[in-house]
């Protein structure tokens, strides 16, 4: 059965940094398009920031576009997202996702993708 499991969550002061790792397994994942995605609370889940099969199609949302970088390491099943500059309007739990097999595109609609990851809490101070 595909899973995605998120790791590298934690707490960080205004300005700082995280990594987040999503490890896929299950499945064939080096094809698809991966996504983040984060809902904070009270708030409903928004797009983060997307990436094609290849690593060669990025794309992000405003609010991270020059401070978050995704990649992706397919010989590890793995897709990254290192958050730099972190804000506290940061804060969220930050899920990964992948579109079904056969679609290797980006995608910044959640609705393209059938796998999701259990989350994992950032949480940035001021």
């Amino acid at each position: 059965q595909a899973q995605l499991v998120e790791s590298g969550g934690g707490s960080v002061q205004a300005g700082g940094s995280l990594r987040l790792s999503c490890a896929a397994s299950g499945g064939t994942f080096s094809s698809r398009g991966m996504g983040w995605f984060r809902q904070a609370p009270g708030k409903q889940r928004e797009f983060v920031a997307t990436i094609n099969w290849s690593g060669e199609q990025i794309y992000y949302s405003d609010s991270v576009k020059g401070r978050f970088t995704i990649s992706r390491d397919n010989s590890k099943n793995t897709v990254y997202l290192q958050m730099d500059s972190l804000k506290p309007e940061d804060t969220a739990i930050y899920y990964c996702a992948a579109r079904n097999a056969g679609w290797s595109t980006a995608s910044t609609v959640s609705v393209d993708y059938n796998t999701w990851g259990q989350g994992t809490q950032v949480t940035v101070s001021s």
